[in-house]
């Protein structure tokens, strides 16, 4: 899963970075609000943490830009601006919830925890299911489950078996690839992404598995059994 922090302080920002890398986030930074819009509209992130006072473009008006534009994040306000005026403006606007400054970054982490469990988000279950494939989130072990054999998935791999997992039997591109697991700023080329795929699908049929990633021209790829 993919996070979004937008926030100018950059001690605070890398702060929650370090700490939500350390729970097994995929992490990226934006200090500033141009940056941050830019990035959150890309809607590869799973959730943003966003500060209302920032430079350019304030908290607020990406916040309104996000729920606009129907991006599929959840949003943590995250800010000094404490009033009830303030917190009442970020929920009529779509946030998610609102932790003011100072704060606990525990408390921030159990927040976003909560909110990527909420609506019985599939991403965060300990288990995914496609076809006889079963990952384990938690052990990043996959299992065929009609042989019973596993297999354990390097951090990599495993992003990118997440991803296909979390849209199966959907045309992925590989723009969406490169963002989602690599980021945004990624300079990864075409080959480095089939070298992934091929040792991936190796291992999906070394466990005796019938699902394929299968490769649709022009266009992407799709994950299918």
């Amino acid at each position: 899963m993919r996070i979004l922090v937008v926030e100018d302080e950059e001690s605070i920002a890398d702060i929650i970075a370090v700490k939500l890398r350390q729970e097994k986030y995929e992490v990226d930074t934006s200090y500033d609000g141009e940056d941050g819009l830019y990035n959150a509209l890309s809607n590869i992130y799973d959730l943003i943490i966003l500060d209302i006072m920032l430079p350019k473009i304030n908290g607020f008006e990406i916040l309104k830009k996000i729920k606009e534009n129907a991006v599929n994040a959840k949003v943590i306000m995250l800010t000094a601006k404490s009033e009830l005026e303030d917190k009442l403006k970020g929920f009529n606007n779509g946030a998610d919830d609102y932790v003011t400054k100072p704060f606990h970054i525990e408390e921030l982490i159990a927040r976003v925890n909560v909110q990527l469990r909420s609506k019985g988000n599939s991403k965060v279950k300990d288990i995914l299911e496609y076809s006889d494939l079963s990952l384990n989130i938690r052990t990043s072990t996959l299992t065929c489950i009609n042989t019973n054999e596993s297999i354990n998935i390097p951090y990599r791999e495993f992003l990118l078996l997440e991803f296909f997992m979390n849209n199966k039997e959907q045309i992925i591109s590989k723009e969406q690839i490169y963002d989602k697991v690599w980021g945004i700023d990624n300079d990864y080329e075409s080959n480095n992404l089939e070298a992934y795929l091929s040792f991936l699908r190796k291992k999906i049929k070394i466990i005796g598995s019938k699902v394929n990633i299968k490769a649709v021209r022009n266009l992407g790829y799709k994950m299918e059994a």
